[in-house]
């Protein structure tokens, strides 16, 4: 089991640690419900350290990204960052990840803790033309200070306009008495805030300026579970659960990510799913009767036949039902459409909706 550079700060804390992608990490303090409000209406922060960096650089730099991702990367600019997929050869996903342009011909990549590794590797093995790749996972943190309060309460830790920073950009500089921090208006739980990269010999520095400097607004440290029904409102994909080596872009709904204005993993195919349809696709719901949809939850239509399974699912902590995602035949996939999630003996109906679950 690995640790981040704060496990220490988060025993201290009292936070339940559980193994999580091989790290050793926080996933609550006083409860999944009130972390996740403090998020909702406050500020909150996540020790995300155990997440992958990668940096990619050099005149070919560009060529590698744009072969192994399916967003289109020649449209960064410096300061702006991209949500983006690695294909794999065969119709599925390698990985979901984050694209940073961080200076002409330097790249960094945001990769999932679990596939850090699988990602190296996939990426070495494309890596045909030579750009320069560097593995930074083991040397740097990443903490996510998310919440309507979060501009307000950091602003005080840098020279930056933290409010002037769109969504999906970025700035390096000063930040909690540290150069060179990464301060990212990127997140995983709708309701805004920043991310921030820096070295695991100044992660404490600033874990412990950013609890000072949000005193007064009442920050608070939030384990793993919270983020999940935080991101899982927003209808965020998880790798693993609703997006995997198995499922495309194209069917898991992201089509948006995936750009055939240039050629690139498996592009030809994917292509050609987008073109015909999907034969299934992932959706929303909503339970009409009390109910939690759990992972791995069989989806059944009104005879009972399976029709697919559930992939992510909880019950919400801002709107106070269950709610979750899956895959079904495109039929079964308009919104307004019923299916019924079967919870032990019971077939809970539910209906298919529009995402985000929470507005």
């Amino acid at each position: 089991m690995k640790n981040t550079a704060l496990t220490k700060t988060h025993e201290a804390l009292g936070a339940k640690m559980v193994p999580f992608a091989g790290y050793n990490m926080p996933v609550q303090y006083e409860g999944v419900n009130i972390e996740h409000q403090t998020v909702r209406q406050g500020v909150g922060v996540f020790d995300v350290s155990h997440m992958g960096e990668f940096l990619i650089e050099g005149d070919q730099a560009l060529n590698l990204i744009q072969k192994v991702s399916s967003n289109d990367a020649s449209k960064l600019t410096i300061g702006k960052a991209q949500y983006s997929c690695l294909p794999n050869d065969h119709g599925g996903i390698v990985d979901d990840l984050i694209i940073y342009k961080i200076k002409d011909e330097t790249y960094l990549l945001v990769v999932n803790a679990s596939n850090i590794e699988k990602d190296w590797n996939w990426i070495l093995s494309k890596n045909d033309v030579g750009a320069e790749m560097k593995n930074l996972s083991e040397d740097y943190s990443l903490l996510a200070i998310q919440g309507p309060k979060a501009i307000e309460a950091m602003q005080s830790l840098t020279s930056h306009d933290l409010a002037a920073i769109k969504f999906y950009n970025f700035v390096v500089g000063d930040f909690a008495g540290i150069e060179n921090v990464i301060i990212s208006a990127t997140g995983y739980t709708g309701s805004g805030g920043f991310e921030i990269y820096c070295k695991n010999t100044e992660v404490k520095q600033v874990w412990d300026n950013v609890f000072k400097a949000g005193a007064d607004y009442g920050i608070k440290p939030i384990g793993l579970a919270a983020r999940d029904t935080l991101r899982l409102e927003m209808g965020y994909c998880l790798y693993g659960n609703d997006i995997d080596d198995t499922t495309s872009p194209i069917e898991a709904g992201l089509s948006w990510i995936t750009k055939f204005t240039k050629d690139f993993t498996n592009s030809e195919a994917l292509k050609a799913e987008k073109e015909r349809g999907s034969e299934r696709k992932l959706i929303a719901f909503e339970l009409d009767e009390r109910g939690i949809p759990r992972h791995d939850y069989d989806i059944v239509d009104a005879n009972g036949n399976k029709i697919g399974v559930v992939t992510s699912g909880t019950m919400s902590p801002s709107l106070g039902k269950g709610i979750g995602l899956g895959y079904v035949p495109t039929v079964f996939a308009d919104v307004n459409s019923k299916i019924y999630i079967q919870i032990r003996k019971k077939a809970i109906p539910a209906t298919v909706v529009k995402l985000p679950f929470y507005k």
